[in-house]
């Protein structure tokens, strides 16, 4: 074991390892007791590397084999247009997990620096890991996508973020798997026990919330509608007309039960110009057949391209535009394209070369009679956790994406995930209308009441969850709480750390 610690490659290799493992715990598998054994194993052996060099060495190494694990979705996009981009994806790929791993190599090598003897270092790199999982978050617009705490979801532990949000359950998590690792190898079946009960703790907690009051709320039907539009054909000339035809069908097709009083179509469905009255808005107003049609539009705002939400009532008027804020960097803009001029590429998602112009913010919108204080989310906007907090309450939360950017085996499950969070965080039910899916109705207690499977195209009608009689504390302490843990934590072990002389004489050759 001593070769894996020492060398280099070895060691890389180990830890690389050892990240993927972590990765495991992250929708479709959804195995958190792996991820948690293995970065519990993942925080003992760095323990046992005091060079902070060395130390950050394989907190790199572990977070390259995390982020490649979790995020290899990101290569999918640029296989949309393959003669274009797809040279680009191997590139995309290394440099994504690099550049996010850095977080990890920061948190390992500080822990490493920090701590003189090995349990210090456990607790330090769980500490430091939580704490640069949120910097990461916020960094350069931020990407809180596939964070070390989304393992819990579908868990009772998820609902800790009722209490602090997502960085709450990544301490929790990070802690949790440095407990035995603190307690050292003589203690190792007492460290096991003792993370397992930690482990058990918010669990009377997520069960009490499922049996939280709701407040009464009126039968309302919802159909969200999924065309299955498979993105590298989606704007095809021929294909257009075909995928809009079966927008209107599957809107207009007959319910099995009460008929809906909203319709709902995905990100970027209609692709045709929409104007009050004009001949598009009266063919989906007319195929609703006197519901409120949600659609997600590309328009055009003066000399800015828009990602759009927009409402056409029955009479065929658009009453309500909601644009995306929160642009994806490299897929619906470029970062810099204001210095480069007409030289800048528009992204990924965008045909229009200078890209989207983001909206004006977060923004509770009129859906039309009865679907009023309703918090509209565009694909990517629905993962900042802390942006929605920053919101006036909604009375549900509807999410309209196009994940077929995302591929067909992690990437629309974690986005999927995350939603469920977001109703957990907010008290409120999620709706989600996915072009390829997955589209779902969420409750406010983060269950999925219903589904359209991945890759089919369908509808599904449902009836609209309450939410939480009384908003969840997260809605009032934001992230504060999880900083306040976290400078406590770093606060007590500065202590311990200056009444302890440094024993360990294990020293590595990196």
């Amino acid at each position: 074991m001593a070769g894996w610690l020492t060398g280099r490659w070895k060691s890389f290799a180990l830890f690389a390892v050892l990240g993927a493992l972590v990765g495991t715990g992250q929708a479709p598998l959804s195995l958190p007791w792996v991820s948690v054994a293995a970065l519990g194993l993942g925080f003992a052996l760095f323990a046992l590397v005091p060079a902070p060099k060395a130390a950050a060495w394989r907190g790199w190494a572990m977070g390259v084999g995390y982020v490649v694990a979790t995020m290899f979705w990101i290569v999918e996009p640029f296989f949309v247009d393959p003669w274009r981009h797809g040279w680009l994806a191997p590139a995309a790929l290394l440099a994504h997990a690099g550049g996010f791993a850095l977080f990890w190599a920061l948190a390992f090598g500080c822990a490493a620096w920090l701590g003189r003897l090995r349990w210090q270092r456990a607790l330090w790199g769980a500490v430091l890991l939580a704490a640069v999982e949120m910097l990461r978050s916020h960094l350069w617009t931020g990407f809180p996508w596939a964070l070390i705490g989304h393992v819990w979801v579908g868990q009772p532990q998820m609902h800790l973020v009722a209490l602090g949000g997502p960085h709450l359950l990544t301490l929790f998590t990070t802690l949790a798997a440095a407990i035995p690792a603190a307690l050292g190898i003589r203690r190792a079946a007492l460290g096991v026990l003792a993370a397992l009960a930690f482990l058990a703790l918010p669990v009377p907690y997520g069960l009490w919330r499922l049996g939280q009051e709701v407040e009464p709320r009126a039968p309302q039907t919802i159909r969200l509608v999924q065309p299955n539009a498979a993105q590298h054909l989606k704007w095809t000339e021929e294909m257009i007309p075909v995928f809009f035809e079966r927008l209107i069908s599957l809107s207009a097709q007959a319910p099995e039960g009460p008929k809906p009083d909203l319709v709902v179509w995905p990100e970027t469905s209609l692709a045709y110009l929409l104007a009050p009255g004009n001949g598009t808005a009266q063919v989906v107003a007319d195929a609703a057949q006197g519901a409120p049609v949600v659609v997600g539009v590309q328009r055009r705002d003066g000399d800015f391209a828009r990602n759009s939400l927009a409402v056409i009532t029955p009479g065929a008027d658009v009453t309500e535009y909601y644009d995306k804020s929160h642009l994806v960097p490299f897929g619906e803009y470029m970062p810099g394209a204001s210095w480069l001029g007409s030289w800048a590429p528009g992204g990924l998602a965008e045909a229009v070369m200078q890209g989207f112009a983001p909206g004006d913010g977060l923004r509770l919108i009129r859906l039309g009679e009865g679907f009023e204080g309703v918090l509209p989310l565009i694909c990517y906007e629905a993962i900042f956790a802390e942006e929605i907090i920053a919101a006036p309450r909604p009375e549900w939360i509807i999410h309209i994406t196009n994940d077929a950017w995302f591929g067909r085996l992690s990437g629309p499950y974690q986005h999927l995930a995350q939603a469920r969070l977001r109703a957990v965080e907010q008290g409120v039910p999620v709706l989600r209308a996915a072009n390829t899916g997955i589209s779902a109705v969420i409750d406010a207690q983060g269950r999925v009441l219903g589904s359209l499977p991945l890759g089919e195209a369908g509808v599904l009608d449902v009836t609209l969850p309450p939410r939480l009689a009384t908003a969840p504390p997260y809605r009032v302490w934001g992230d504060w709480g999880v900083l306040v843990l976290l400078v406590l934590g770093g606060v007590v072990l500065g202590v311990a750390r200056s009444r302890v002389k440094p024993v360990d004489p294990l020293a590595s050759s990196d």
